[in-house]
């Protein structure tokens, strides 16, 4: 089986780390985290990842700048991209902002799973 490659871009380098670990636990994954979403999308473009989990609200630049700049950049414009996010509840809206599908934080490992399986039809 091919293992699913993962970008997880977010400022918190322990959430990103325990994410890292459980999801490559399952063996269906390979895990790469970025911390700095400055270098979030030259990260991508080298990863080449075929789902990035990515942060809103961090320093120096905002998850949705982020993600423009992968849209904007053909060799990542069909990336599917979930945005983790403190800033609103899954009750909130209708489970997108600006497009693009959420999780609220704090996110659970069954969020997460249920997630990639709608994503990639596959168990984790």
């Amino acid at each position: 089986m091919n293992k699913k490659r993962l970008l997880i871009v977010d400022d918190e380098s322990g959430f990103t780390r325990l994410l890292k670990l459980t999801l490559e636990k399952t063996g269906n994954y390979t895990v790469r985290e970025e911390n700095d979403g400055t270098n979030a999308w030259l990260v991508a473009r080298e990863f080449r990842p075929d789902l990035i989990f990515l942060d809103i609200v961090m320093p120096k630049i905002d998850g949705g700048d982020v993600a423009q700049q992968i849209r904007s950049d053909p060799m990542l414009a069909n990336v599917p991209i979930v945005f983790l996010t403190a800033i609103v509840s899954q009750k909130e809206t209708n489970n997108e902002i600006g497009g693009f599908p959420f999780l609220a934080k704090p996110v659970s490992l069954d969020a997460i799973t249920k997630c990639l399986n709608e994503h990639f039809g596959t168990e984790g």
